[in-house]
């Protein structure tokens, strides 16, 4: 493990905040980043989103160490400022979604080697929800898991499906696949799209957060997906889909207005996890940690609760 860039001038987290370069089972250099090293509740494992990167929970590390936690994040395969996949860095790709259970060991190896307070916790955004999912199922070591708009599945219109999963197959097979995934480019969301019409958060302290963050630092930012992601996670998301929920505790947050992942496969998914609890947020959008400071002020304290509870042996999500 040798020492990696935190940037704290944009992450604003913990005061304590260091990172490490770790290697994946196949060789890829990831990136993780702590906060809170000595917290005396236990450590939650931040899986990121698609595109995302660790200095982007600096403030979500900041609310868990309030609670009493550390904060664990990592800087997926091919985003932030691990390796990336293609000569085109700016293109989010994977070679096989469940790549992604190799920088999950790396990180966990890493929890380990660090000693960590335990209990340790999930929580997982959006793809993070995804690569989270399969994890818990395989037997991730954590008390209990916690998803905000988890992508286990991706939003887009019903005849449209089969000419994504069409365009996304086919364009392996004609070695494409390395293209953008159509309706996507190489410019980063949040500093081309008007804060007035996205899709992430109502509020524009956070969204300007995030901007800063990519203008001061460029490296970490990222573009669209290309078609071999978007073939892999259509495929990881109907196979996830297929299996039981794992008998752990779970809290899921997703907003009413949320516009990017598939709400169906959450709520379906939520209504048969034995000792889940799914919480709306009125109007909230994609990211849902990421609005007003009434909203993240309640939903940190929903999970801090929930990861007290979950504690209990035959712990439920919330009361």
């Amino acid at each position: 493990m040798d020492p990696a860039p935190l940037f704290a001038d944009v992450a604003d987290g913990p005061a304590d905040g260091a990172a490490w370069w770790v290697t994946a089972r196949d060789d890829l250099r990831l990136r993780v980043g702590l906060w809170n090293r000595e917290a005396p509740k236990g450590t939650v494992l931040i899986f990121p989103g698609r595109t995302e990167y660790v200095e982007k929970y600096g403030r979500a590390a900041r609310a868990l160490a309030r609670c009493g936690y550390a904060s664990l994040a990592i800087d997926w395969r091919g985003q932030g400022l691990a390796d990336r996949l293609l000569d085109d860095v700016m293109s989010g790709h994977v070679h096989h979604f469940p790549d992604y259970q190799y920088d999950v060991a790396a990180m966990t190896e890493t929890a380990a080697r660090l000693d960590l307070p335990r209990p340790w916790y999930l929580l997982a955004h959006s793809m993070g929800g995804c690569i989270g999912l399969r994890a818990v199922m395989d037997g991730l070591d954590v008390q209990g898991c916690a998803f905000s708009s988890p992508m286990w599945g991706i939003k887009m219109a019903e005849a449209l499906r089969p000419v994504a999963w069409w365009l996304a197959w086919g364009s392996h097979q004609v070695g494409l696949s390395h293209r953008y995934a159509p309706g996507t480019t190489a410019d980063h969301y949040v500093l081309t799209e008007p804060f007035e019409t996205n899709k992430l958060t109502g509020d524009r302290d956070m969204w300007q957060y995030m901007a800063r963050q990519l203008g001061a630092h460029p490296e970490l930012g990222l573009g669209g997906p290309s078609l071999r992601w978007l073939y892999e996670a259509l495929r990881e998301t109907r196979a996830l889909a297929q299996r039981p929920s794992p008998d752990l505790p779970c809290l899921t947050i997703l907003g009413t207005d949320e516009d990017i992942v598939d709400v169906p496969r959450v709520t379906d998914r939520m209504a048969r996890w034995p000792r889940g609890h799914l919480e709306m947020v009125q109007g909230g959008r994609h990211e849902t940690l990421m609005e007003g400071e009434a909203t993240q002020a309640r939903l940190f304290g929903l999970l801090c609760d929930f990861f007290e509870r979950s504690r209990e042996k035959d712990a439920v999500a919330v009361s």
